[in-house]
Formats: C-alpha cells, sequence, structure tokens
C-alpha cells in the first residue's frame, strides 16, 4: 500500500550534519519543491544549485511490524543520500528516475521516526547530463512525489507485462512466492486468471486493442497467495514495430507527428503536480493535434506517461544526457540509467521506443552496445534509438533518429533518408527540427511568427510525403530557460510553439491543423496596411483543417484561398471577382487589371519588372484607363492608404458549411481570455496546482499581440499564486498559476490590467 509523505518536510538551502539530525529550525515545505524559484526572464542557473537538506518525520504503527517497508522516492536532483533515524542507507545518482529505500530494519514502531535526505542540486560532473554545457536549466529539488510503500512481507517485487499480439497477453512476475495473476477489463471484469510463480500468458479473443483514437486499457493484477501481497498495472493491447518504410502501431502504418517536451513551469522548474503533468499531455494531443511526443531529454512524470496512455499519445522516451560523454564511472551511470529507465517505465502502452544514447553525443560502440543490450534484455518488445547530430553514424540501434535542421525557410524541407541514415533496412525518423534555427518571440513581428510556422509546416509535409521518415518531432512544445550560453539575451530559448504558459503561438496551429475532430482556422498576418512596408500586404497564409476557406473584403466575396500544403492555404489574390462584381468589368478585363494589381501591390513600384510595366501599360491603353484611374483603383483595390479601414474576413468552409471564422480589421476593443486547466482544485497527498493561461483579445477574437499591458492577478482565499501578482503580457499572452494551501474553500482570481474590464474565475478546492 502507497502512502503519500508529501507533507510536512522542512528544507534548508544548506545541508549540515545537525539538520539531518532533526536540529534547529527550517523552513516547512511540501512536495513536489523546487530547490529555488526563477524568475521568468534573466534566470540565474546557480540559485538553485546547492547541497541541501530536506527532513520529515514519519509514524509506524504496530499493525506495519509484520511488514517490509520502503521509501519511495519519484524524483529527486540530482544527487540524493537518504538517512533514516541518523542511519545512512542509499545514495541515488539519478535525478530523472525514481529510487526505492527499505527501511523494514531501522523503523521504531510506535514511535517517531526521521527521515533526512542530503541532495546534491549542483551540476555534478560525475553523473549525467553534467560535464559539459547543457541547453536547458536542471533544476534541484524533491520535485516529485515522495512515498512510503508498505507490503507483505512475500512480495510481488514486480510485474511486466507485454502483448505480442492484439488478444495475447504475457505476464513476467519477479515474486517471492506463487502468485495469483488476474486479468481484468477496465470496469472491472475479470476475464482469466492463473497461477504462477514465474510468468502466464493469456488469451482474450474479445480484446480491444490499444490505438491513438481508441485507448483501451485493462488491468493486470498480481497477488502473492501467501501474504496477500498486491501489484496492478494498468496495459493495453497493441503491437508497435518500426520497419524500413515506417512505424506500425497495430499493424497499420501511422506517421508520428510530435513536439518536444522539457518538463519544467515557470517559475517553479520542475516541481508540478499530478494535474499540470497530465495536462500537457492533453494540450498536445487535443490543443496541438500531436500523436506522439519525445520527452527530452531524460525520463519524466508517471502522470504525464499515464495522461499518454489515458489518450492515445505515442511516447519517444530516452536516457538523461546532452551531447557531453565522461568517464568510466559516468558510462557507468548511464548504463544504470538505462536500467532504471526501462524497468520503471516498460508497462506503460504510449511507450513505443526508449533512446538509449546520450542525446547528440558522438558514435561509442563500447557504450552503446552496453546501453542496447541492457535495454534490449530488460524489454525485447520495444525499439531501440538513439537521437543524433551526425549523419551516417554507428547505427546499434533498431532506428536512426536524427535532428534535422537543414530547413533554412527556402530549401527542402527533409533531407532524405539515404543521406542520413547508413542502414536503408532499419527505420529512421526526424528527432528535431527547427528550434534554434529560427527561434521566435510571441511578440515578434508577425512576418516572422507567420515565417516560423511555415518551417515547421514545410518540414511537417516533407517528412509526411517521403514515405520513409517514421515520424517528426518539432523542437519543441514550449519555451523555456536555458543557460547564459544558449537563448536569447534574457536565457529563455525562444523555439517553442507555446510559449512558457502553454499559450499559442502562430506555429501552434500547424500542429493543430493536422487534427481533423475540431475547427481550426488561424491567418498568418493582421493585414492592417501599418504594418507592411508601403501599405503593400505581402504573403498571407491560412492554417486550417477545413476544406477551404473563401476570403471576403467588406462583406463580399473575393476569391477562394489556394493549397499550399497540407494545412496551409496562401492568399494569392485579394482582388479576386471584385472587379467584376464591383466595378461592372468585363471577364477578361478584370483578369488583366487583377494581375496588374495583384503585381503592383506585391512587388511595389520599385520591384517592378519590365514585363510588370509593359503589361500595366498595355493595360492602361487597351482600356483607356487615365492614371487618375489606375491611382485610385490601386487605392481601393490594394493600397487603401488614407481611406477607411478594411474588414477581411476568412470562411474556413467543410462540406458547404461554414465551420469557423476569422476577421481581421483594426481594432480598440479589446477584452480578457482567462483559461484556467480546471477549476475544482482537489487536496490529495499533496497540494493542487490550476494553470491559468491569459490572453488579450480584440473584438474578433484575435490575440492583440501589440498590447504589452501589466496584468495584475489579485487572489482571495485558501490558495495562493504561483509567480508575481503583476506580469507583462508578452506577446498579448501570459499566465499564473494557483496552488492550495491545504484548507478547502472558495477561491476568486480577478485579472486585470486597468486598461480592459477585468475578468473573475472562481475556484473550491477540496481538501
Amino acid at each position: 500500500m502507497m502512502t503519500g509523505l508529501c507533507n510536512g518536510w522542512e528544507f534548508t538551502q544548506e545541508w549540515t550534519e545537525a539538520f539531518g539530525r532533526g536540529e534547529g529550525t527550517a523552513e516547512a515545505v511540501r512536495l513536489p519543491h523546487t530547490a529555488a524559484e526563477m524568475p521568468l526572464h534573466y534566470g540565474d542557473h546557480k540559485a538553485y544549485q546547492m547541497v541541501c537538506g530536506y527532513r520529515r518525520t514519519i509514524t509506524a504503527d504496530e499493525t506495519m511490524r509484520s511488514k517490509r517497508l520502503f521509501l519511495q522516492f519519484d524524483g529527486a536532483a540530482h544527487i540524493a543520500t537518504v538517512y533514516f533515524n541518523g542511519t545512512e542507507l542509499a545514495t541515488h545518482r539519478c535525478g530523472y528516475t525514481a529510487f526505492r529505500v527499505e527501511i523494514t530494519d531501522h523503523v521504531r514502531f510506535g514511535q517517531e521516526n526521521r527521515i533526512a535526505v542530503r541532495l546534491d542540486t549542483t551540476e555534478n560532473p560525475e553523473i549525467p547530463p553534467f560535464g559539459y554545457v547543457i541547453d536547458y536549466l536542471t533544476y534541484g529539488g524533491l520535485y516529485r512525489e515522495v512515498w512510503l510503500d508498505v507490503r507483505g512481507q512475500e512480495m510481488v517485487s514486480d510485474v511486466f507485462v507485454t502483448t505480442p499480439d492484439l488478444t495475447t497477453v504475457c505476464v513476467r512476475v519477479t515474486a517471492d512466492s506463487e502468485c495469483r495473476v488476474e486479468i481484468l477489463s477496465e470496469t472491472g471484469e475479470i476475464l482469466d486468471a492463473q497461477n504462477t510463480t514465474e510468468a502466464a500468458e493469456f488469451s482474450i479473443p474479445d480484446a480491444l486493442p490499444w490505438s491513438i483514437d481508441a485507448p483501451n486499457r485493462y488491468l493486470c493484477r498480481v497477488t502473492n497467495r501467501s501474504s496477500g501481497d498486491q501489484v496492478e498495472v494498468k496495459f493495453g493491447f497493441r503491437t508497435a514495430e518500426f520497419k524500413a518504410d515506417g512505424f506500425y502501431l497495430n499493424g497499420e502504418k501511422t506517421f508520428l507527428r510530435g513536439l518536444n517536451r522539457h518538463q519544467c513551469y515557470p517559475y517553479v522548474g520542475y516541481a508540478a503536480p499530478e494535474a499540470l503533468q497530465r495536462e500537457d499531455a492533453r494540450i498536445l494531443k487535443y490543443e496541438l493535434g500531436c500523436t506522439a511526443v519525445r520527452t527530452s531529454h531524460y525520463p519524466q512524470s508517471h502522470y504525464f506517461i499515464d495522461e499518454c496512455d489515458r489518450l492515445g499519445l505515442l511516447v519517444f522516451t530516452e536516457i538523461p544526457g546532452w551531447q557531453h560523454l565522461g568517464d568510466e564511472g559516468w558510462k557507468e551511470q548511464a548504463c544504470e540509467n538505462v536500467k532504471e529507465m526501462v524497468t520503471q517505465y516498460r508497462n506503460h502502452p504510449s511507450i513505443i521506443l526508449w533512446g538509449v544514447r546520450i542525446n547528440e553525443s558522438i558514435d561509442d560502440d563500447a557504450l552503446y552496445r552496453r546501453t542496447n543490450a541492457i535495454a534490449r534484455s530488460l524489454d525485447p518488445s520495444r525499439a531501440t534509438s538513439g537521437v543524433r547530430y551526425l549523419q551516417k553514424s554507428s547505427l546499434l540501434e533498431d532506428v536512426y533518429a536524427y535532428n534535422d535542421f537543414s530547413h533554412t525557410g527556402s530549401n527542402a524541407g527533409a533531407m532524405a533518408k539515404k543521406a542520413v541514415t547508413p542502414n536503408k533496412n532499419k527505420s529512421y525518423l526526424i528527432s528535431e527540427h527547427n528550434g534554434h534555427m529560427f527561434p521566435t518571440k510571441a511578440f515578434d513581428p508577425w512576418q516572422k511568427r507567420q515565417e516560423h510556422a511555415l518551417r515547421h509546416a514545410k518540414v511537417l509535409d516533407a517528412a509526411v510525403r517521403s514515405g520513409e521518415h517514421a515520424g517528426c518531432f518539432g523542437w519543441c512544445m514550449f519555451d523555456y530557460p536555458t543557460h547564459k550560453d544558449f537563448g536569447s539575451g534574457d536565457r529563455v530559448c525562444y523555439h517553442g510553439v507555446m510559449d512558457a504558459f502553454r499559450n499559442p503561438k502562430l506555429a501552434a496551429a500547424v500542429y493543430a491543423s493536422q487534427k481533423a475532430d475540431t475547427p481550426v482556422l488561424e491567418v498568418g498576418c493582421p493585414m492592417d496596411i501599418g504594418d507592411y512596408a508601403g501599405g503593400n500586404i505581402g504573403d498571407i497564409y491560412v492554417f486550417t483543417n477545413a476544406e477551404e476557406v473563401c476570403l471576403y473584403k467588406n462583406g463580399n466575396f473575393v476569391s477562394k484561398l489556394v493549397s499550399h500544403s497540407p494545412g496551409v492555404m496562401k492568399v494569392e489574390d485579394t482582388v479576386g471577382c471584385l472587379l467584376e462584381t464591383q466595378e461592372s468589368f468585363s471577364p477578361k478585363k478584370a483578369q488583366l487589371l487583377r494581375k496588374c494589381l495583384v503585381t503592383l501591390g506585391k512587388k511595389g513600384v520599385i520591384g517592378l519588372s519590365p514585363a510588370d510595366y509593359i503589361r500595366m501599360g498595355w493595360a492602361m491603353v487597351r482600356y483607356k484607363i487615365t492614371m487618375d484611374e489606375a491611382v485610385q483603383l490601386y487605392g481601393k483595390y490594394i493600397g487603401n492608404w488614407g481611406g477607411e479601414a478594411t474588414v477581411w474576413r476568412f470562411d474556413a468552409q467543410s462540406k458547404g458549411e461554414v465551420v469557423a471564422s476569422a476577421t481581421r480589421c483594426p481594432s480598440a476593443a479589446l477584452h480578457l481570455e482567462v483559461k484556467a486547466s480546471h477549476t475544482v482544485l482537489n487536496e490529495g497527498c499533496s497540494y493542487d496546482i490550476a494553470a491559468v493561461r491569459v490572453r488579450i483579445l480584440d473584438e474578433f477574437g484575435n490575440t492583440a499581440s501589440y498590447a504589452q499591458l501589466p496584468v495584475r492577478f489579485k487572489l482571495e482565499g485558501p490558495a495562493r499564486l504561483v509567480g508575481p501578482e503583476i506580469a507583462t503580457a508578452e506577446g498579448g499572452m501570459c499566465g499564473t498559476y494557483i496552488r492550495t494551501t491545504g484548507i478547502a474553500g472558495e477561491v476568486k482570481l480577478t485579472v486585470s490590467t486597468g486598461q480592459i474590464p477585468p475578468v473573475t474565475v472562481h475556484f473550491t478546492v477540496n481538501a
């Protein structure tokens, strides 16, 4: 039985032996906990690097005397030494995997027992991922949950479930004596059962497969028949196979359309509880339309992976590391990390690929033969891979994963498989693209934000069209803080398709447009003449999953957009049929003049070619158009400088019906959009946090990207803000977090700017 030990801790930023003995006072904290909260910008990585201490007491009653007792730490960054009642019991040297410590022989029953943890949060070069520079912050602390696990004297130590086909389930048991193995449906119905000491195999003819669209799960329950000790594992009937031409889920070729995810959050770094972990999986699946995610560059929370299981989001996970390979002791720890990753995560049906190389490291065949052998021996059911920046490097894994940063905007979206991988008979995927090649802030000019989206679309389209890429993982889901050696001057990597609070940039629509269940329509530019050189509207792209998009000017139909690539349409013509419907020109005359006007609008007078001048001169002569008339036509249909602002409307249509509409017109009527991840917060074994995303929108529902306003968060009730009370809307967007305090009640959050009507969100806290 697992009991949470997340409350009642004390913390010090400077470990002393006296603190470990329980002497003196310290800061009261709850887990998950970060060693130091960080600002959104200009954060110093030294702030969270220290040798700190955590302690708390537990009481074990007499009923536990016949049991075995363990402490489980889900995440302690980065070297943790555990003391119990003053005795040093264990040291764990990885901040990204869990570890367990048996305390059975050290417990004083009926009395208080002291747990103390000496935690080295520094970038210690003795262990991965440290030893060289790293392009992300590695925050310290007991940043995941801690548990007391009370077990029987005869235990079920491990259960490993695999499904070699869609109706067969194999269960491997590690236990002290004979166990009862049961397979149950999601509703709790027992479908089959066997007794075994090591392994069992079941045939479930009517099993429903686990898939992206229908992630059906079942339960394997293993009970030690002597002690009653029990372990339950949720699993799915699914097969996952990487072939030379791609990835196959349940025998069907499936493209892995995904993003890379870091596990950090503003202010608290890694220290995010269950609700936020699950929310990220929901955003990836339903807001971004991803079919897959890569957990760059380390194993992540089981809550996040479990939500991927529940939602049908495929996962590529890997061991900690970033480019650097250390000495033999360092490599030995990397091998231990492979073992811990595979054994701790192998029952998740969403995980389809193990990353057993250090991200972007050089070849080291001796090391990577070991890591591949460890993964394959512990889990023969999954393929292995390793992320490279090298072409034609030594391939010991099943899948060649390559960070393809070759696209620069005007060239091919992706390199061909034959140019990258040394083995054409093995699978190949793009593990990263874009990212640092075109960092884009939410408050950058629209041209850069549109180009950012187009680059993601270009790579994604190229990978899909090739037919030889198993998948494509964009870099990355959201902006993240980094070391001084990377990122922008404020130490932030603006590589995300979302900002740090998970507000969408335009590039997010590229991924969302690949899904079919919810209408998507995002216009790449504001279409205000003041945003264009000379008032000439440039190239306009629309990101949508609709069958077609129609453009209207001041309520009058202009044209249908032209398909550019899957999910992307282009406005080729902002004049369209208006010369015929509004000027009563003949089709032939309208066609010639439309071409002249559109060319002039795109190139400007200086950019016209001799052929353009000849065409325009011919048009004026042919149809007896004076210069004044030509200028009027230009002003009315292209420039509009000095005229009344144009109202542009885009209607997305599917099956003949308008499913979404977007309007572009200068606006002064702003309002706040405030979205909370959830408004009922529950105190469980720890605190709960709701993410609050804020956008300033114009009257047409568009993000007011120039509204760089101060946003005030006023909180009333038994909760507290995570982060400052005043933030800046960057690109019209910002956010905050609401954290429970252990007290039940009603909470009110008021969001205001002083310029826009405030918005109030109500929360209920259950404790």
